[in-house]
């Protein structure tokens, strides 16, 4: 993504911010953070194509699905199709991104738009429709799931592979010259939007944004799911370490370092977080649909009052937080305007729709004296916008000592559920019992929903046999799924939400005897795990750095896999989290820092056969180094995460001793952390998986 553009003003003042979040306890280290960073695009399809070698060519779900030849009649597409002459659209195409209004990862049912037309169900996806032609992009952990779920109606595109373009390339390319291309305006990212707007220009072409209307919700009308209504709750301080009046001052001080008199916020566990509540508006993450505006003296909350019970009211009250409709929230971006407010946004994550209200009303605005705002010195100032990362993400990923400690018996509960879980499925599999993918997945969540302080999932259980496992994100379905064949693979990606945690762990399995293919791959997998989490490096040091550490032993003969393989999670929120993350993508230069959890995650998948994943989580701490180079301090990773691995997948051969000695002192510190929270045969399966590892 095109670094934002400022002016030498602006520059100025963040250059002061940068030297006062460093002081702030509210923002830790927020001195290292580069002075313009930008996450990774969340709409990342819409993004530049990969140019990198490959030994394969791109191929389009048409051509994969020969057996399914013949052309279908798509009806909602039919449908959608005819949106586009009504008045007030005129359009040539329409683009249906997989987010919600606040750039989720995961979004209520009634929001997922991408998923109704096209019937791929995967988190992530961007669809186009023209009114002859209709492709998805999907990155390569769907790849083999949405050739599953797109019709011939659909053209896959698999975003990265060399040839493929991005999806504004695309549609640039196949309108005629000066064609009108749609989007739901609250959809997409201020910068995604513009990047948009670029590339469609260079042919042209006009976007468009469709304020009044989705065009997908004319179509789904009465069959599409209500939205969500549940309450929200106060997370009580103990679980949170520090309270919402500490957390809104630290911020006000970073609004006015930054030049700003209010910041309006739509990341929904960035709210989340900064008011000490948790939600059940979205699946698996336990937040909810608001907005927050925090300017210098006040704060405003934009929700759906039915959700805020007397205790959640008396919270806010005590914080100085007023109560505003869900639906007001441009109205209100209009008036801090009309007051003359300088107006702090990170354009990376703020919707579009919010950004060019407040654009138009400044020139509406700037012109009238009425609309400047006095400050304490009596000058005035015309209303304006700051863009810039929000603080509030980087102050959510460094953990305090209360989140970190919930993160970590939260942590060993779920591996007790989880020691249940595996000692039942191996007798289960080894009485031959016929187990489907979902009733694996059902019985783990029973054995978790027992669990002290248990809230929900933290994503759809990855329930995998043989070459399901292959499917990086693969959701067994109950009419689709396979039964789990103890001759193969078994790959288990799963997660919990609970009131002081998130955990998310995968391991892989076989219930039988593996292949020396299988084993060497998956050893290969272990060696990649262990680099990464013996990794010792400079703060500072961005993720993309480390990502190599993974993946090391799989380059060596010829091997890798198409994601990334550390994400950041949320104490008791987002299961992912950003800024940061361990990935082959450069782009994103936000460094690792203490303080902050990742996932080491490295895998291997051998499509329409297996799948090997090995996934921790890691808490980022000051490393013990003799040296310390040039006064540098050094970081290094703490485990989170206590199960076994299965060794009886390792080629011991390929293992050298220290990486025996690693997994050998793991599962020793498994057993001792996990063990007293067992007892009998489930004690007696982790005494079982966790004795040492012969040297060869």
């Amino acid at each position: 993504m095109t670094p934002l553009t400022l002016s030498s003003p602006s520059l100025n003042r963040l250059l002061f911010l940068t030297s006062r979040y460093s002081r702030s306890p509210f923002l830790r280290n927020f001195s290292s953070l580069p002075l313009i960073h930008r996450k990774l695009p969340r709409n990342h399809l819409l993004g530049a194509r990969c140019e990198a070698s490959s030994s394969f060519t791109a191929k389009s779900s048409k051509e994969i699905r020969k057996a399914r030849a013949e052309a279908v009649v798509d009806e909602k597409l039919t449908a959608l199709r005819q949106q586009f002459s009504k008045p007030g659209v005129g359009i040539d195409a329409y683009i249906i991104p997989s987010q919600d209004a606040h750039q989720s990862e995961f979004i209520a049912e009634c929001y997922a738009r991408r998923a109704f037309i096209s019937g791929f169900t995967g988190s992530a996806g961007t669809a186009v429709v023209t009114k002859d032609k209709a492709a998805l992009w999907t990155d390569g952990r769907y790849f083999l799931q949405a050739e599953k779920q797109l019709n011939s109606s659909w053209t896959l595109m698999r975003a990265g592979n060399p040839g493929v373009p991005t999806a504004s390339e695309w549609v640039a390319d196949v309108l005629a010259s000066g064609g009108r291309v749609g989007i739901d305006p609250f959809l997409f990212s201020a910068d995604a939007a513009e990047e948009l707007k670029e590339a469609i220009a260079k042919k042209n072409h006009e976007l468009v944004y469709l304020y009044n209307v989705n065009l997908v919700d004319e179509i789904w009308k009465d069959s599409r799911p209500k939205p969500p209504s549940k309450q929200i709750r106060v997370h009580d301080l103990k679980y949170a370490g520090v309270d919402v009046a500490s957390k809104l001052l630290s911020l006000r001080n970073a609004i006015m370092d930054a030049g700003a008199s209010a910041i309006v916020i739509s990341m929904l566990d960035e709210i989340a977080w900064v008011l000490n509540l948790r939600g059940s508006d979205v699946p698996h993450s336990p937040v909810m649909y608001s907005y927050l505006i925090v300017e210098v003296d006040q704060a405003q909350l934009f929700v759906d009052d039915s959700k805020v019970n007397e205790e959640v009211k008396d919270h806010l009250k005590n914080a100085g937080i007023e109560l505003r409709p869900y639906d007001s929230i441009l109205q209100e971006i209009d008036s801090l305007a009309a007051r003359g407010a300088q107006l702090l946004m990170d354009p990376s994550t703020l919707n579009v729709a919010i950004i060019s209200t407040y654009k138009s009303a400044c020139e509406k605005y700037s012109s009238k004296p009425e609309s400047k705002e006095k400050f304490t010195d009596g000058s005035s100032t015309k209303p304006s916008g700051i863009y810039m990362q929000s603080p509030i993400s980087w102050s959510k990923a460094i953990k305090n000592d209360a989140e970190l400690q919930g993160m970590k018996n939260s942590h060993l509960r779920d591996a007790a559920a989880l020691a249940h879980f595996w000692a039942w499925l191996e007798e289960e599999v080894h009485k031959n019992e016929n187990l489907t993918e979902v009733d694996v997945a059902d019985r783990l969540l029973e054995f978790r929903s027992v669990q002290d302080g248990f809230m929900d999932t933290s994503f759809d259980t990855i329930s995998g046999s043989g070459a399901n496992g292959a499917i990086i994100h693969y959701k067994p379905e109950p009419e689709s799924c396979s039964r789990v064949d103890p001759q193969k693979l078994f790959l288990l990606d799963s997660g919990a939400q609970y009131v002081d945690g998130t955990t998310d762990i995968t391991r892989t399995a076989h219930f039988s005897e593996p292949s020396a293919r299988e084993k060497e791959c998956f050893t290969r997998v272990l060696q990649g795990h262990i680099a990464l989490d013996q990794a010792v490096f400079p703060e500072g040091t961005p993720g993309f750095v480390l990502d190599g550490f993974a993946r090391s032993s799989l380059w060596k003969i010829g091997l890798d896999y198409r994601h990334g393989t550390g994400h950041g999670v949320g104490a008791a929120l987002n299961v992912h989290e950003g800024p940061q993350s361990i990935s082959f993508r450069y782009g994103n230069m936000t460094p690792i820092q203490s303080g902050m959890i990742v996932s080491n995650e490295p895998g291997y998948y051998e499509d329409h056969a297996f799948g090997i994943r090995i996934e921790n989580l890691l808490h980022v701490k000051d490393a013990e180094t003799p040296n310390r180079f040039g006064g540098a301090t050094y970081l290094g990773f703490e485990k989170l995460t206590f199960f076994p691995i299965q060794t009886k997948m390792v080629d011991v051969s390929l293992l050298s001793h220290a990486e025996i000695d690693w997994l050998n002192s793991y599962h020793a510190e498994v057993w001792e952390k996990v063990s007293p929270l067992l007892e009998g045969p489930t004690q007696q399966w982790l005494w079982n998986n966790t004795r040492p590892l012969a040297k060869p």
